[in-house]
Parts: structure tokens; C-alpha cells; sequence
């Protein structure tokens, strides 16, 4: 039997997250994208609103590291909106024929 360990996130990352779902992105689609549980960013939501996010007690995070985080948040996005425009435009494409 092996034995998971619990996954640990900065105060930084969990900010970006809770950022992303106060923007108006939904919970579940932040939570897909960030590889997280929806339940974990729900409670961090809850928790940023209540003032008590707080995170883990980690090596500090670099500027290079944030900014690798939020471009790889923001493709995660443009992918989907590419995604979705081209489903978009397939279905057109096929009604005009």
C-alpha cells in the first residue's frame, strides 16, 4: 500500500485561484484547469472572503514561478474559447449548406 501525500499550495497560487473564480470564471472550470479538486477551491473562496486563506508554509514563491502560473491559467482559457468558436463555427458551417 503506498501512501499519498497531501498537496500543498502557496498562499499565491490559492490567491490566483480565487482571483480567477472572482473574475467570473466558474469554480468548476478554474478547478479543471488548475488540476484542482472543486470542493478545495470552494473552500478557498469561502476562506479568502472570510479574510483566512492562508498558505502553506513553503519555500516563497518567485516572480517567474506566479507568472508561469497565471500564463498557463490564461491558455488554459484561450484554449477553450478556441475550442468553442470552432464547434461554433462547424455548426454553422453545416446549417448553411
Amino acid at each position: 500500500m503506498t501512501k499519498t501525500t497531501r498537496a500543498r499550495y502557496t498562499l499565491e497560487f490559492k490567491q490566483e485561484a480565487v482571483r480567477l473564480v472572482e473574475g467570473g470564471q466558474s469554480q468548476a472550470s478554474v478547478a479543471k484547469t488548475l488540476g484542482l479538486v472543486e470542493q478545495t477551491l470552494f473552500n478557498w473562496v469561502k476562506a479568502s472572503r472570510q479574510g483566512q486563506l492562508k498558505g502553506a508554509d513553503s519555500k516563497p514563491v518567485s516572480a517567474e514561478q506566479m507568472e508561469i502560473a497565471r500564463l498557463r491559467a490564461e491558455l488554459a482559457r484561450v484554449k477553450m474559447e478556441r475550442d468553442i468558436l470552432g464547434k461554433a463555427t462547424a455548426y454553422f458551417a453545416k446549417g448553411a449548406k
